[in-house]
């Protein structure tokens, strides 16, 4: 689990060594891009304020500490997580921040923010539907009828996981070649939604993120049975798009932006969701053996 961190998360392994805690084509897209891009950058960002990142363990939870001070949740709850690997990535994304921290690109600090005010006091039950309200919207389930050239790849590219996902879950859900969208039954929705109550609370926000960040459930799932790895996954999210980029071309620099931005998201979220359900694994086993 720790060289996972390490992969994922390239930062924790300077985290450790050191403190040893734990299109040219369209100029007017162009110049639109680098406006909205030059606007974002000179939004405030809070100075870096401290020099050490590090973790605490107490009482079985593990605590972030900058310098000496406990890391606090935005409403001002004391900030801890139950898993020493997915501490050690909180821990790392701090202590990557530069002169200015740039909270959205802390997704893992973001996840565990949410879990911990949960500030639409959301219940697991609340999150399950919010995810399956994509089951009508996945991406791969809706395949073009008016490029034939776009279809086949569609096809080819999307339809291997929908059998994967048909075989793997025991649904027998189809894509759609309209606006209407897919007819899902009301079994496959039953199946599909049981699925995710068997997760907790935690594992469950994590998948959100994942689905919400894809547009899709069936890619989200893929990834957390480690199907298909972060990379794949953006990739048949963003299928149409680089399609048409094939045709039309590209912003070299926005477009590799958008996919570094993307992949980090869905790798927080996943890697979010593999500790906690290990964690929660390793609780039943302990639970088991007294």
């Amino acid at each position: 689990m720790l060289k996972s961190v390490v992969r994922i998360f390239p930062q924790a392994s300077c985290l450790l060594s050191r403190q040893q805690i734990i299109p040219a084509r369209c100029p007017a897209l162009l110049n639109l891009v680098k406006i909205q891009f030059n606007q974002y950058s000179s939004l405030e960002k809070p100075k870096r304020f401290y020099k050490k990142v590090g973790i605490l363990q107490s009482n079985g939870d593990y605590e972030i500490t900058l310098d000496h001070r406990k890391l606090k949740t935005p409403n001002g709850v004391l900030f801890k997580v139950s898993s020493e690997p997915l501490a050690l990535a909180i821990a790392a994304e701090w202590d990557a921040q530069c002169d200015k921290i740039e909270r959205s690109s802390m997704h893992l600090t973001g996840i565990c923010n949410t879990v911990i005010d949960n500030p639409n006091r959301l219940t697991k039950f609340d999150l399950v539907q919010n995810i399956i309200n994509f089951l009508e919207t996945d991406t791969i389930l809706y395949h073009t009828q008016e490029e034939e050239e776009l279809r086949v790849i569609q096809e080819k590219e999307w339809g291997g996981i929908l059998s994967w996902f048909n075989q793997r879950y025991g649904t027998s859900i189809n894509y759609c070649m309209d606006i209407s969208g897919p007819t899902i039954s009301e079994k496959d929705r039953a199946t599909v939604q049981r699925h995710f109550l068997s997760y907790n609370f935690d594992t469950v926000m994590g998948i959100n993120f994942a689905v919400e960040t894809l547009k899709s459930i069936v890619l989200a799932l893929a990834c957390v049975d480690r199907k298909l790895s972060i990379e794949e996954a953006v990739h048949l999210s963003k299928l149409e798009e680089e399609y048409q980029i094939g045709h039309w071309g590209r912003v070299e620099w926005a477009h590799d932006l958008d996919q570094q931005e993307l992949q980090a998201r869905v790798a927080a979220a996943i890697f979010y969701v593999h500790v906690n359900s290990l964690n929660e694994s390793n609780g039943i086993k302990k639970k088991a053996s007294n």
